[in-house]
């Protein structure tokens, strides 16, 4: 199990990987939406913004709000990040559930 530093550093990642993407990618996602990821197996959460391709205002806690919402384990979320565990195949095997709408949920496919 990733402890909570663990995923706090591969959103961190995460973040840093879609601000170098965001000049090529803003221009086919037009995305601002809160979003809460949060870590099942540590009863923890982390949230923020994304937004003109970026992952900005990331932040410790949930918010119940967020318009995007990704439930996920703490290994999943780090092998998510790596690359070492396909989005695809996780959401159609349950390890990931994302709670968006389906116009959202295109969009996000485009960042990722």
């Amino acid at each position: 199990m990733a402890s909570v530093d663990e995923c706090r550093q591969a959103l961190h990642e995460l973040a840093a990987r879609l601000d170098h993407n965001a000049e090529t990618v803003r221009e086919r996602v037009d995305l601002d939406r809160t979003l809460a990821c949060r870590i099942t197996d540590l009863g923890t959460a982390f949230h923020g913004r994304l937004t003109g391709g970026r992952l900005i205002d990331l932040t410790d806690g949930d918010d119940p709000k967020a318009k995007i919402a990704l439930s996920t384990s703490s290994d999943d979320l780090v092998a998510l990040v790596r690359g070492d565990l396909d989005i695809g195949r996780a959401v159609a095997s349950r390890r990931v559930s994302i709670k968006a709408n389906p116009f959202d949920l295109m969009k996000l496919r485009k960042l990722l």
